[in-house]
């Protein structure tokens, strides 16, 4: 049961934590894509530039949530969501519609959200320097051990405050999406241009008005990812720039464009990274006695080292596209 414990708390939990942000993000970059048609870069850095909206909010105001009993950065995560919505909106206006006014191809589109990418960057280092911050500016982060009630069993079950929070915000999130896409007017539109644009501009859709809302959805997500992942661990100018390519292989896994396999590719992607870099030696210890005496399990039976984490994500891709080219869900073909 010890062996078991370890797993929950080093595969479930972690899995999950890493699937959930996996999937925010995953659906932002899907969006985007089956909107404006090309993958945006800069997805990771408005993740980033949430997260740091949030921070210094914390810093001016770090007892405002002590009031509400919550930790005062997930006070501030709405005003953050705002801010980040903005910023989309605005690096829309600024660099991308004007690019295609011109009708430029899609390849175009994706060098110049590299380029915002370097530019976010830059500025978040300018202002929030190099080094790592906690967003538990004046709060403490809950650590919560949950004994399990068998005999013989010693080690907890362990789940922390920001963990919580991002399993319940990312159900709330995913939940709303589906209802704003499936019952909303907006959402119903934002479907129809997702499928034909031509079409829905024939039909009378505003195109540039569900732009607009799209970097709304896209960027107010962006600062949730971004903030719950800070909250987990601390806030650094690089925080979500080496999840980028995770987080599309996980909207590409999932079915480019569509938004519920995003949630699904996040969660595969999140669990096969935990299942890689786990010890499985840890479970088999206890029938070691039953082995044959030649046989020796090694310290370390993971199937990759944690260092090799990030190959793990594009494997799934490869497997997943070979055996089904259009993604899990059926999304759309580049």
């Amino acid at each position: 049961m010890n062996e078991l414990i370890f797993f929950i708390n080093n595969v479930v939990i972690a899995g999950s934590v890493t699937g959930s942000i996996y999937a925010i993000g995953a659906i932002g970059v899907t969006l985007i894509f089956s909107i404006m048609r090309f993958a945006h870069f800069a997805h990771a850095d408005m993740m980033t530039f949430g997260a740091f909206m949030v921070l210094l909010l914390t810093t001016l105001f770090p007892a405002a949530g002590a009031s509400m009993g919550i930790p005062t950065a997930l006070l501030m995560l709405p005003v953050a969501m705002l801010l980040t919505a903005l910023l989309a909106v605005g690096i829309d206006k600024a660099f991308y519609k004007p690019l295609r006014a011109h009708g430029v191809k899609p390849i175009v589109l994706v060098i110049g959200s590299l380029g915002v990418t370097l530019m976010l960057q830059g500025l978040i280092r300018l202002f929030a320097g190099t080094g790592g911050q906690s967003l538990y500016v004046d709060d403490r982060k809950e650590i919560f051990r949950i004994a399990v009630p068998f005999e013989g069993v010693r080690a907890p079950i362990v789940i922390t405050e920001p963990q919580i929070y991002l399993f319940v915000i990312t159900l709330v999130a995913v939940v709303a999406l589906h209802l704003f896409l499936n019952r909303s007017r907006l959402g119903k539109a934002m479907r129809a241009m997702s499928d034909n644009p031509e079409l829905a501009q024939a039909s009378g859709i505003n195109t540039n008005t569900i732009v607009a809302v799209t970097w709304v959805i896209a960027g107010s997500l962006a600062a949730i990812a971004g903030t719950l992942l800070a909250l987990d661990v601390t806030f650094k100018p690089d925080l979500s720039f080496f999840l980028l390519l995770p987080i599309f292989a996980a909207a590409i896994v999932g079915g480019v464009g569509h938004p519920y396999g995003a949630i699904a590719g996040g969660f595969v992607v999140g669990f096969a990274e935990t299942l890689a870099v786990f010890n499985w030696n840890v479970l088999l210890r206890p029938f070691q006695d039953s082995f044959p005496a030649w046989l020796e399990l090694p310290s370390n039976l993971a199937f990759v080292g944690t260092e090799y984490k990030i190959v793990v994500p594009f494997f799934i891709l490869v497997a997943i596209l070979v055996w089904r080219p259009t993604g899990l869900f059926k999304g759309k073909v580049i």
